[in-house]
C-alpha cells in the first residue's frame, strides 16, 4: 500500500506524521505542496474525502489568513479556495491519502487509522511525547 502525504518539512506535526508512515513500513510519496501549489479540483477532492470544508481546512496559525481577512466568518468557501490556491500555506497540514481514506493528520497519530500496519511499537514525537502503537 502506498501513502501520499501533502507535507511541509518545516512543520513538526507533518514531520512526525511522515516518520510514522515510514515506521509502519508503508511506501510513501511526499508532495511538498508549498512548492507544487494546489489546484481547485485537487483541494475539492481532498476536502471531500476528508470531510473537510475550506473553512475547517484553513490554517490560521502561522499563516496570512488573518491579514488577508479570511478569518471573517462571512468569507465564502469559494473565496477561501481561491486564497488557498494563491497562498498554499493557508491549507492546514499534513493531509494523508491511503486506500483506507483521507485525513488531516492533526495530531500526527491520526495517521495510524490510515495505515495497513499501524502497530509498530512506541513512537516518540519530536516534542518527546510517546505514542504506543502496540504490536501486531
Amino acid at each position: 500500500m502506498t501513502a501520499i502525504i501533502y507535507h511541509n518539512p518545516d512543520c513538526g506535526t507533518s514531520r512526525n506524521t511522515l516518520k510514522m508512515i515510514e515506521a509502519s513500513g508503508e511506501e510513501v510519496e511526499v508532495i511538498a505542496y508549498l512548492d507544487t501549489g494546489w489546484t481547485r479540483p485537487q483541494l475539492l477532492a481532498l476536502f471531500a474525502g476528508a470531510s473537510l470544508t475550506p473553512r475547517t481546512a484553513l490554517r490560521v496559525s502561522k499563516s496570512p489568513a488573518e491579514e488577508l481577512g479570511l478569518t471573517d466568518p462571512t468569507v465564502s468557501d469559494e473565496d477561501l479556495l481561491e486564497a488557498m490556491i494563491a497562498h498554499p500555506i493557508l491549507v492546514n497540514r499534513p493531509i494523508v491519502v491511503t486506500p483506507k481514506g483521507i485525513r488531516l493528520c492533526r495530531p500526527s497519530e491520526t495517521v495510524l487509522e490510515l495505515l495497513e500496519n499501524p502497530h509498530f511499537g512506541v513512537f516518540t514525537k519530536e516534542d518527546g511525547e510517546r505514542i504506543d502503537t502496540g504490536r501486531a
